[in-house]
């Protein structure tokens, strides 16, 4: 009977032990609960206000600041796919900002490290932005990495984002890589037809930027094709307000001519910088080259003179001098 009465009453104890257990554990949920729905609420409230900001700064133009914010996010989230393109972007869009070529790489450095982080995410399979700016900042850093311009640029393009500079960059890269007849048709691309045909004999174009003329120029000439580099030129002389771009022109110009057995065409183009630049060493020197396949020594020795006192490391000119001074430079 004792015995029967103890086990009853431990029962007891210990339905009520587990009854206050379950009483308790039903209360520390509603606490955890009650703490932590308006946190987790707040977080996403500051996502959501973090990536509303950024997008603010990206279409206001405020591209420090978009800089700066999405650089601290990503030290909490290094993964997010948003972020990383966000910084990306800005990132690109502060190189090319800068004045100094140290602070520009730079900040293109940064651009492609976050771009590339990107693309190991799955949201940026069928993104053809984040390939476009890729592209572009392995652009800005030079012939080297033209390589990985042209491959994130044409990537740009299979996924149908067709910025409008994409086929100049494209051209670019192609002509550094070697590969100038891709460069030809990209250049091609850039430019657009106008109505009615230039004086130099090709196209009038509504977009024929001085620097795209001289670029699509110097890949013809690569490829032999020197006549039609001479059109592409002689245009480039005629809409050129720069007067160092006018003087690449006619320098080219020149020496297509001076090559085809054109003298007279050729010293005309030499003799055109000197009127517009002044003294000029380059301008001299070839046309000391002309005077000598001419015949005209004396007048070679005077020009290639000229050329060394304006540029006294002009080495062609020095050893011209050489040459014709038997072994003692002839001033």
């Amino acid at each position: 009977m004792f015995k029967e009465k103890n086990r009853s009453n431990y029962g007891i104890h210990i339905h009520r032990v587990k009854t206050i257990h379950a009483a308790a554990v039903v209360i520390v949920v509603i606490v955890l609960v009650t703490i932590s729905v308006p946190f987790i609420l707040s977080l996403k409230n500051k996502a959501g206000n973090e990536k509303k900001d950024l997008l603010r700064f990206w279409e206001n133009g405020s591209f420090d600041e978009a800089f700066s914010l999405s650089k601290t996010a990503l030290l909490s989230k290094p993964m997010d796919y948003f972020l990383l393109t966000i910084h990306g972007f800005t990132a690109y869009q502060r190189g090319i900002s800068q004045i100094n070529t140290f602070d520009t790489l730079t900040f293109i450095d940064e651009c492609i490290w976050s771009l590339r982080k990107a693309l190991l995410l799955k949201d940026s399979a069928r993104d053809g932005r984040v390939y476009y700016v890729l592209g572009k900042a392995y652009a800005y850093k030079g012939s080297d990495y033209a390589d990985l311009a042209v491959k994130y640029l044409e990537k740009a393009r299979e996924l149908s984002y067709n910025a409008v500079d994409i086929p100049e960059y494209l051209g670019i890269a192609y002509a550094a890589i070697g590969d100038y007849r891709s460069s030809v048709e990209a250049f091609s691309l850039a430019l657009r037809p106008a109505a009615g045909v230039s004086a130099a004999g090709i196209p009038d174009f509504a977009n024929a930027s001085d620097l795209l003329l001289i670029s699509i120029a110097r890949s013809y000439i690569a490829l032999e094709e020197k006549e039609t580099a001479k059109a592409y030129l002689l245009q480039c002389v005629e809409i050129s307000r720069d007067s160092k771009t006018r003087f690449t022109a006619r320098l080219l110009l020149g020496e297509i001519l001076k090559d085809s057995g054109d003298l007279e065409g050729a010293e005309g183009q030499f003799a055109g910088i000197l009127e517009e630049s002044g003294e000029n060493a380059e301008a001299r020197y070839q046309l000391g080259e002309l005077y000598a396949l001419k015949g005209d020594a004396a007048g070679a020795r005077a020009e290639w003179r000229q050329t060394l006192r304006k540029d006294p490391a002009h080495a062609k000119a020095r050893a011209r001098l050489n040459m014709q001074g038997g072994g003692q430079y002839v001033w």
